[in-house]
């Protein structure tokens, strides 16, 4: 039996009793939301508040895997990082779960879970919802914390994309104190590295995925810096108009602009240094530009440039104002070298990064505390880890300070670690020459040599002696060396002709390598051409670039004389809004009284359909006690026809009575005698010399 339940329909799992929720938006209909793996439904508890209420998660057959079960208690451990909520998960299995699962088979290893109010970041982005400043920042901040959180613990969703970011802050429903701002939802593909690879693993959500990298599927550390970076972004421009208007439309991108100098990215990231400076302009523009996810800025670094950034808003200026005021602001910036600001840090921020309370100094405390966590990663072998923390802290340290040259040498340090240098001969004679050991040796030579010239006389007296022992040994080694004079000839000739062989295979080595040369001089030529091609291409796309934001600049004074007239539009919508949403409400009241009137309606019918069923039981009841009285008249009748002598009339009263019996002989056989009057009376009629008894 399919699992397709209606609304108020009771399911009990785990020994909780639950009831499934309607749909705000569609009465009768059962709240579910359908996604790439299952479909999610909401169960309210008998026994709770609606902010208690859970998620059911049932998969499609392709993602039913047992699996699950280690991966959900494994995921367990992370439900009190905020903003993962969802991982505190009961997965229902066979032998928790039979009955239920035997009733309904589609429940095999589906996954109860909190259910999270509110909309997502996707219906922010189709219904082109216009967000405060302070409410873009807040949402930029909330989801940075949750990146740089689960980063500390090599976590990573790997599939973040506008439908999976739910925005709680905006929920209906009244939730309890410190509720995360965003959650996170469809957490299986999550990486950890306590975890199994996936079987099937997903390439990423169109408009958030990084074309460089979704062709072989997302499972790794770095796999949320890309998708993180631009919804970051998406939630930072959305407090500006002009960024809503251009989106594509369940995104801001179009999946075949990611990456790419689109006319979308240039907007966005000009918004971006305008609205909310240079910094977070600059992160956005190092992970579009990245060839890689790991060269993506870190959660960290986006959530230690939005602490820096103000909430209160920022007064409209002129254009050329506004320019004056931008440049001036970036020569302060520059004259300052980042002097340091005061700024009160959220709390929650500040304990995601690991950093005592009551500091007003946080860019530096941030940066100190990277360091010494890179050297705690050095110190245990784990080069490449320290390296990444290097190189993130690096970019938030003074221009000049010592901390930043001692970060440089460290970061120069590791690099030459894990790129050893190619040692040549010529170092290692060097290294030689320059060596204690070498020198000592040396000197110990000297000595000897000159101690040796004592000794000289002795030995050539010596070797007098053995001239003329040498003298015999000669002539018999000269006969010798007449034959092997011959046999070295031979040998000569033998190496004269490989010497030519081998000179004729140099010089056709040598012809190839010129060839190959010439290939690869026009290769390089070839390559300097595509590259200059490309050059005055970008140099195209730049000369439009500029031509576009000229007419953005001509386009801005006429947005002005309408900005009037657009709020007075947008009140005159928002009262239409507003009674068409009680209209609305109207509606509803009037269906649902007509529901509560057809129900009633079905109940008087039920219940005219109970009494006239009871009173055709009672005449039944009635009409068969009455049968009972003829029958055992009839059989009376006959019997007394009998003793009379009448045997015909006997006979017919028989029969008659036999006719009445047929009619309904399964209630007449369980009453009284009637079976055995009717047993005599069918023989009587067979055999009229049988005596009928008297019953």
């Amino acid at each position: 039996m399919t699992f397709q339940p209606n609304p108020g329909d009771g399911i009990v799992v785990n020994g909780t009793a639950y009831t499934v929720g309607q749909h705000p938006a569609a009465p009768g209909v059962a709240y579910a939301q359908a996604g790439r793996q299952g479909i999610v439904y909401q169960l309210i508890p008998v026994n709770g508040e609606l902010h208690e209420a859970k998620a059911l998660k049932v998969f499609f057959p392709k993602f039913r895997i047992p699996a699950m079960v280690y991966q959900s208690e494994h995921m367990g451990n992370y439900r009190e990082i905020p903003g993962l909520q969802v991982s505190s998960r009961e997965v229902l299995t066979p032998e928790r779960n039979g009955d239920l699962i035997a009733e309904y088979p589609d429940l095999l290893y589906a996954v109860i879970m909190p259910w999270i109010h509110g909309c997502t970041w996707f219906d922010v982005i189709s219904d082109q919802r216009n967000l405060g400043r302070s409410e873009s920042l807040m949402l930029a901040k909330a989801l940075a914390a949750i990146g740089s959180s689960m980063e500390q613990r090599g976590l990573a969703h790997c599939d973040l994309s506008a439908p999976n970011v739910m925005l709680p802050f905006f929920s209906e429903v009244k939730l309890p104190e410190g509720a995360a701002a965003v959650e996170l939802v469809d957490v299986e593909q999550m990486y950890s590295p306590k975890m199994d690879r996936p079987d099937v693993l997903l390439a990423g959500s169109p408009g958030y995925a990084a074309h460089r990298t979704v062709h072989s599927g997302l499972w790794s550390a770095y796999a949320d810096r890309f998708a993180g970076a631009v919804i970051i972004a998406e939630m930072l421009g959305w407090s500006d108009p002009a960024i809503v208007n251009r989106a594509w439309g369940e995104s801001y991108f179009d999946q075949h602009e990611m990456q790419t100098p689109c006319e979308r990215y240039f907007l966005l990231k000009k918004s971006l240094g305008q609205r909310w400076g240079t910094r977070i302009s600059d992160l956005f523009g190092r992970a579009w530009d990245s060839q890689d996810l790991s060269s993506c800025p870190t959660f960290g670094e986006w959530l230690i440039a939005l602490s820096s950034v103000s909430e209160e808003e920022v007064v409209e200026e002129a254009p050329a104002a506004a320019a004056t005021a931008a440049a001036a602001a970036q020569e302060d910036d520059s004259d300052e070298s980042g002097s340091e600001r005061s700024r009160e840090v959220p709390a929650e921020i500040m304990a995601s990064l690991g950093i005592e309370p009551g500091t007003r100094e946080v860019n530096d405390n941030v940066v100190g505390r990277l360091f010494h966590q890179a050297r705690d990663l050095e110190k245990a072998g784990n080069l490449s880890g320290a390296l990444e923390i290097f190189r993130s802290a690096y970019h938030f340290v003074k221009k000049d300070s010592p901390l930043e040259v001692e970060l440089a040498a460290a970061i120069q340090g590791l690099e030459e670690q894990l790129r050893p240098a190619e040692e040549s001969s010529n170092k290692g004679i060097k290294a030689l020459l320059s060596s204690r050991k070498f020198m000592l040796s040396t000197a110990a030579a000297i000595v000897i040599l000159a101690g040796s010239a004592i000794t000289v006389n002795q030995i050539l007296a010596e070797k007098a002696e053995s001239r003329q022992m040498d003298a015999q040994r000669l002539a018999e080694q000269q006969a010798q060396e007449k034959e092997e004079a011959a046999r070295k000839q031979e040998e000569e000739a033998r190496k004269q002709q490989e010497e030519a062989a081998k000179k004729e295979a140099e010089a056709k080595k040598a012809e190839e390598e010129r060839l190959k040369a010439e290939e690869a001089k026009k290769a390089e030529e070839a390559e300097l051409a595509r590259k200059e091609q490309e050059k005055s291409e970008l140099q195209a796309k730049y000369e439009k670039q500029a031509k576009y934001e000229a007419y953005l600049a001509s386009l801005e004074e006429k947005k002005k004389k309408q900005a009037l007239q657009e709020k007075y539009d947008n009140q005159a919508k928002y009262e239409a809004y507003l009674a068409q949403l009680e209209e609305k409400k109207k509606r509803q009241a009037q269906e649902e009284a007509a529901a509560k009137a057809a129900a009633k309606a079905e109940a008087e019918r039920q219940a005219r359909a109970r009494a006239a069923q009871q009173a055709q039981a009672a005449q039944l009841q009635k009409q068969r006690s009455q049968n009972v009285v003829e029958l055992v008249a009839l059989y009376n009748k006959a019997y007394n026809a009998q003793v009379a002598g009448n045997k015909d009339r006997a006979k017919n009263a028989a029969r008659e009575f036999i006719a009445l019996y047929n009619k309904d002989k399964s209630y007449y056989k369980t009453v009284g005698k009637m079976s055995s009057r009717l047993n005599n009376l069918q023989q009587f009629i067979s055999d009229d010399s049988h005596w009928i008894p008297k019953l």
